[in-house]
């Protein structure tokens, strides 16, 4: 019989274990999602409980029936706790873990301190509903103002229909509109507007500036916004010293006089990690204590339980399974936090150089370098990092930010982020003369004069995406701005 080696393809179908799954998807929870989280498994969970702040052990991983108690001694009593700060200048893993509040060496003042209180304030429909409280208005007027703030949006602005607001209401169309006309008068000036056109008369009028020419301004916001100011007086009937005046008059003006007030509560992010200059040089990488479930096994109760559980089978399966749950979670919040801390360690271990010179020493990274640094798979350095920020002396970032696509180097050097390009793009433009305004070949020929190698289009995309007007546009306004204090500019 001839025997033969061949490869053979097969398709094959595999169950994987939902607390696999579970485990994966930990990882990418942000703060709020983590917490409500565990608070859903702490109401399902009998054994579970919240650890006390009281420093002590937090609780430890009971063996499960079949086990033996030696696999899980190594997690211990300090399971779930914040590992100590590590050194960035090391590329040694988290060590054992302990709770930071109980680190003798971490003073109160080691650490920032991050403001958390915020007075409320008052919203915008409140102060809108005091103004119409104090308004002498006929009961139907009242009714009416009342309907007409409650379609006011956060902005100020009025998004309905005045007709069919009067038909639901049982009152003519003008009756609609002059209670409008007194809601326009109400502080901040500009609210209840239906455009933006609207919203910038309105204060003009309060400022008894709306004129005609200010009239044509306001009706021509398209031309504004490109910057063509030789068509612009010609519409306005002005010159451009005049112009000039208008435009300064304009940006006095609030595009949106309802932010000025707090829509709701503030959104603080906080930071899942803190990075601060270590004394003895490098950098001390922190994990944030009050961001980690602090949980422990209640054995007490498990004891308790299971001598009455002992003589009925169900009983006893569901306080096994409660346990194994119960081992499972406190194993998946400590490995999160450890993944956490290594590849926010890896980050500040390849990005030394932003952290001690700025946004211009920014350095490429892609996910696949932070993964072979730990020993990870791509895909989970990319769920640690989406949706978690870490405080820096140089303020708060998101992790995604340190990892930028590679610019080439024209000597054949050490390549550029983008980001970085971006920086020097940028700081370009803000040094530019009004008389010698930067075209987007031009600042591609000085990025390749201090080694970046990069082209026009590049340049072009990079710009649009920072919201800076072209070259065109940055010098008809530079012009204007200039002739009111030097006199006219000489092309």
């Amino acid at each position: 019989m001839l025997t033969s080696l061949r490869l053979l393809q097969r398709q094959k179908q595999s169950m994987v274990a939902p607390q696999l799954i579970e485990s994966i998807r930990l990882l990418q929870l942000t703060r709020g999602e983590l917490h409500q989280f565990v608070e859903q498994e702490l109401e399902k969970n009998p054994l579970l409980e919240p650890a006390s702040n009281d420093g002590e052990s937090v609780g430890d991983v009971l063996p499960i029936a079949g086990q033996e108690a030696g696999q899980d001694q190594e997690i211990g009593a300090r399971e779930n706790e914040v590992d100590r700060p590590v050194s960035a200048g090391s590329r040694e893993g988290p060590g054992e873990w302990k709770s930071l509040r109980n680190t003798s060496n971490n003073s109160a003042g080691s650490r920032p301190a991050l403001d958390e209180f915020a007075a409320s304030s008052e919203t915008l429909h409140d102060h809108v509903a005091r103004q119409i409280a104090l308004t002498a208005y006929t009961p139907r007027e009242r009714r009416i103002a009342g309907e007409l703030a409650a379609h006011l949006e956060d902005t100020g602005y009025l998004q309905v229909n005045l007709l069919e607001l009067a038909g639901a209401l049982g009152v003519r169309e003008a009756d609609v509109e002059r209670v409008l006309a007194t809601l326009q008068q109400f502080d901040p000036p500009g609210i209840f507007a239906r455009t933006l056109s609207e919203c910038l008369e309105i204060q003009l009028r309060q400022r008894d500036r709306f004129d005609p020419a200010m009239a044509a301004l306001v009706g021509n916001l398209k031309l504004l916004a490109r910057r063509d100011f030789q068509a612009l007086k010609q519409r306005c009937g002005v010159d451009e010293e005049d112009l000039l005046d208008m435009l300064h008059e304009i940006r006095a003006l609030d595009p949106k006089p309802g932010n000025l007030f707090q829509s709701g509560a503030p959104e603080t992010v906080i930071p899942d990690v803190w990075v601060m200059p270590s004394p003895e040089g490098g950098w001390q990488i922190e994990l944030d204590p009050d961001t980690l479930p602090k949980l422990l096994i209640n054995q007490t109760y498990f004891a308790e339980v299971s001598r009455h559980a002992s003589q009925n089978s169900k009983d006893q399966a569901f306080l096994n399974d409660c346990l194994q749950n119960a081992n499972w979670l406190i194993r998946s919040l400590d490995q999160r936090a450890k993944t956490i801390l290594k590849v926010a360690t890896e980050i500040v271990c390849q990005q030394d150089a932003f952290f001690r010179h700025g946004v211009a020493h920014l350095r490429p990274l892609n996910l696949r370098t932070v993964a072979e640094a730990i020993s990870v798979h791509e895909s989970t350095v990319s769920r640690v990092t989406s949706n978690k920020y870490m405080l820096t002396p140089r303020g708060v970032f998101e992790l995604k930010y340190f990892f930028t696509v590679a610019i080439a180097s024209c000597q054949g050097g050490d390549t550029h982020s983008a980001e970085a390009v971006r920086h020097q793009i940028k700081a370009m433009i803000a040094v530019e003369s009004p008389t010698a305004v930067l075209s987007d070949d031009d600042i591609a020929v000085r990025l390749k004069e201090i080694g970046i190698d990069v082209a026009r289009r590049t340049v072009t995309k990079y710009r649009e995406a920072m919201n800076i007007p072209s070259s065109i546009q940055r010098r008809r306004e530079k012009r204007l701005w200039l002739t009111c204090d030097q006199g006219p500019v000489v092309p």
